[in-house]
């Protein structure tokens, strides 16, 4: 599929259904979406960023390139201890392209190699694209493979990956941030903010989130997406921004302590706040973005206000949305969407 992305960084394996699905505004999608209707078939409206929110991003981006920059080179170095130079990159479409490139160019920077780049889709309860996989499997070997996302929330797509059923393939994932506590292959395991997380398409590449719709997406074909050529697009300038931040030094590997499961918080969460469906809560600074972008938010928990999450209150004063300071332990903010099942 075409993005805005340099060919030579990343193939999409996404079928192009730019004009043949029509998207929808959050509060149409989120009913349908809650009373039955699974959210892959259908496309979330997106809009061009304001220039006071593109301001902000900007800022985010000023403030945490460093932070991001160190993650990518501990998360690489813990692929390389792992796998050494036989690294076949998978990153999970959107949130873990960006990710995948910066993981693509660190290892060509520190040692040399150039691995291969794929993006591909996965989807909760439906699993991930098999025709793509078998398109990779066909080039390269199974124990090469790293699927790779931005980041982890519940856990819900770790889940999907242990369920993939393909021999040698090693469905831990790689991701920046894992505040869940789920994966031992992770940057770091504060919540902080991955700056490609506040926005959407204009920072990963300009194509949607990816579509599993049976009217679109016929047996042989890849998962869909759309593409935006008439939106800002600030994709590669993200790339440059963390890349140049890349050094040759010795990166220190924590582990921080594991004490509880970003699971068994939300699970909390649910009996606190008494939301019906567990699938409303979505926890981390990316997640909760997300739903202040293309959700219908009901209410937003930080555990204080700094500069992680100041984009979410810009968000929230926009969207009319309340926001509770809550004692989060993994997370630092928490976005619980409206129940709207029925309406």
């Amino acid at each position: 599929m075409k993005t805005s992305y340099n060919e030579s960084d990343v193939k999409v394996l996404l079928k192009d259904i730019t004009g043949k699905i029509s998207p929808l505004n959050s509060k149409e999608r989120e009913i349908q979406i809650q009373n039955g209707k699974h959210y892959s078939q259908l496309l979330p409206f997106e809009y061009n960023p304001t220039q006071e929110y593109l301001n902000l991003y900007n800022k985010c981006l000023d403030e945490n390139a460093v932070i991001t920059a160190k993650s990518v080179m501990i998360l690489a170095e813990k692929i390389y201890l792992k796998k050494g130079e036989n690294i076949t990159l998978v990153s999970l479409a959107r949130a873990g392209t960006p990710i995948g490139i910066l993981l693509k160019r660190y290892f060509k920077f520190k040692y040399n190699i150039s691995v291969e780049h794929y993006s591909i889709s996965i989807i909760r309860d439906k699993g991930i694209d098999r025709n793509a996989m078998e398109y990779i499997l066909k080039n390269h070997s199974a124990d090469s493979i790293q699927f790779v996302d931005g980041w982890i929330g519940k856990g819900a797509i770790s889940k999907e990956l242990d369920q993939i059923g393909y021999e040698n393939i090693d469905t831990e994932l790689a991701v920046l941030a894992d505040p869940a506590n789920v994966t031992s292959l992770f940057g770091t395991r504060e919540d902080f903010l991955i700056p490609s997380s506040i926005l959407n398409a204009p920072v990963s590449g300009l194509f949607s989130r990816t579509i599993l719709n049976d009217d679109l997406i016929l047996k042989d074909d890849f998962h869909g997406a759309v593409f935006y050529k008439d939106m800002i697009d600030v994709s590669n300038e993200f790339i440059a921004k963390i890349e140049q931040n890349f050094t040759l030094e010795p990166v220190e590997i924590l582990e921080k302590e594991k004490i509880q499961t970003g699971l068994e918080e939300v699970l909390e969460i649910q009996k606190e706040f008494n939301v019906l469906d567990i699938n409303l809560i979505k926890p981390s600074i990316g997640e909760t973005t997300r739903v202040l972008m293309r959700r219908q938010p009901d209410l937003v928990l930080i555990s204080e206000e700094n500069q992680y999450v100041t984009h979410i209150l810009k968000l929230c004063e926009e969207k009319n949305v309340k926001v509770i300071k809550y004692p989060l332990k993994n997370y630092r903010a928490v976005g619980i969407i409206k129940n709207l099942k029925d309406i």
